[in-house]
């Protein structure tokens, strides 16, 4: 292939892809707009009209503001590659420090620290007037500022010596090295499994036993009757950052912790908040974090073995702008180029996993109805929509594209055996 085929094709895929999600986003607009006055009957009951017409002008508003950041993620993506950004950024810091190792991870975090800045007032604006004007955020601006600088060190201590062993593996281990390091890649992901529930998750969250001994009872009783086993339920203080809800399980093997939102076990009674956790303890039964774990292991494999010959390929770089170093190695730049560019090429496959996520939530749904009461379950989504402003009426189009949850009323109707 000629880079001036590439570079077409990489054009083409941005437009297909830009254009793709422009036309998904105004049918989503238009989908919620046409159903803002009428709530589904399904909900009409439990949901009020001002809650429904809330969701419709929040997920309004985060889908506009999503497009204008289609825009920019699309302008940015061209400065780096074919305007000559990361050519550029290369270039300096190849005069500042030579062709080393410290030249490589010089480049990954110059890209880091340049895109962090790129995004850091859109997140800002994202955080203190969307979430704001809906009454979702509880966060300060000190607050928002230190987690960035906790996200920031943790980088560090941790993304630093992963893009060191990835880069020395890509100069060092031959032309197999993508398979070396698809196995550290693995072994890393299931070692922070382990280590994130008790040493990073406390940087940022304050993580409580739960003391609700009803609840605490309840829930006990249930871990009992499918035979779990965890290392502790907590209360987490989601409160400080944002008012949605919400439950999970976090850790691998005996690291396994089950927590709540505070915000979750306020809004939800004992017997709503029992049904959830039996939907999650269902993904967990039924092998369904295994097979998600497994499906991402054999697609990282698949792509980093792409990488591995893409990097070898001068026109992949020269049909991205960036004319390859005779003298520097060029395996940063190859990484960065390849994660800005492998959305592009992988869009279109997105309804694909959705529909193997939103199987797995049909199959935990019916395990928590097994387990615990199925109308309590179902009260609790609902309440939980109303609560998180989740609209109930979402484009079918834009849900097979975005959503891995199915859309609420075929849930609640599969739930409550009227499908």
């Amino acid at each position: 292939m000629t880079s001036h085929a590439f570079t077409l094709i990489f054009v083409f895929f941005l437009v297909a892809t830009l254009s793709a999600r422009l036309w998904l986003s105004l049918r989503q607009i238009r989908h919620i707009t046409a159903h803002k006055d009428h709530v589904p009957p399904r909900f009409a009951a439990a949901i009020s009209l001002s809650s429904h017409q809330k969701a419709a002008a929040y997920n309004r508003t985060k889908q506009r503001f999503g497009i204008f950041m289609m825009f920019v993620d699309a302008l940015v993506l061209l400065c780096f590659t074919l305007v000559g950004g990361l050519a550029w950024l290369a270039e300096q810091i190849l005069g500042l420090m030579g062709s080393s190792m410290l030249y490589q991870l010089g480049i990954l975090i110059a890209f880091a620290l340049v895109s962090g800045l790129i995004d850091l007032p859109f997140d800002y604006y994202s955080q203190f007037v969307i979430e704001e004007k809906f009454g979702f955020n509880n966060m300060s601006p000190t607050l928002f500022f230190t987690d960035l600088l906790k996200s920031s060190f943790m980088s560090i201590v941790i993304g630093l010596p992963l893009a060191w062993l990835a880069l020395t593996l890509m100069a060092n281990a031959g032309d197999w090295w993508w398979v070396y390091a698809w196995i550290f890649w693995n072994i890393f992901q299931l070692l922070m499994m382990v280590l994130y529930p008790t040493l990073i998750a406390p940087l940022f969250n304050k993580f409580t036993p739960l003391q609700d001994s009803d609840l605490r009872t309840r829930i006990e009783d249930l871990l009992k009757r499918t035979g779990f086993t965890s290392n502790g339920l907590f209360v987490m203080d989601g409160s400080k950052r944002s008012s949605h809800g919400n439950a999970y399980f976090t850790g691998f093997g005996a690291a396994k912790r089950i927590v709540f939102y505070d915000t979750l076990i306020s809004r939800l009674s004992a017997p709503e908040v029992e049904a959830v956790l039996a939907h999650e303890l269902g993904h967990f039964r039924l092998k369904h974090i295994i097979k998600r774990i497994s499906l991402m292991g054999v697609i990282s494999f698949g792509f980093l073995a792409l990488l591995g010959y893409l990097k070898t390929q001068e026109w992949f770089y020269l049909g991205l702008g960036v004319s390859p170093s005779l003298t520097a190695g060029n395996d940063a730049v190859a990484l960065l180029l390849f994660a800005l560019t492998l959305p592009l090429f992988t869009f279109f496959f997105s309804p694909l996993l959705s529909i193997g996520s939103r199987k797995h939530e049909f199959e935990a749904d019916a395990f928590a109805s097994q387990h615990a009461n199925a109308g309590e379950l179902a009260s609790a989504l609902v309440r939980m929509y109303e609560d998180n402003a989740s609209t109930l009426t979402p484009d079918p189009l834009y849900s097979a594209f975005y959503d891995s949850h199915p859309p609420a009323s075929i849930r609640i109707d599969r739930l409550l055996g009227k499908t």
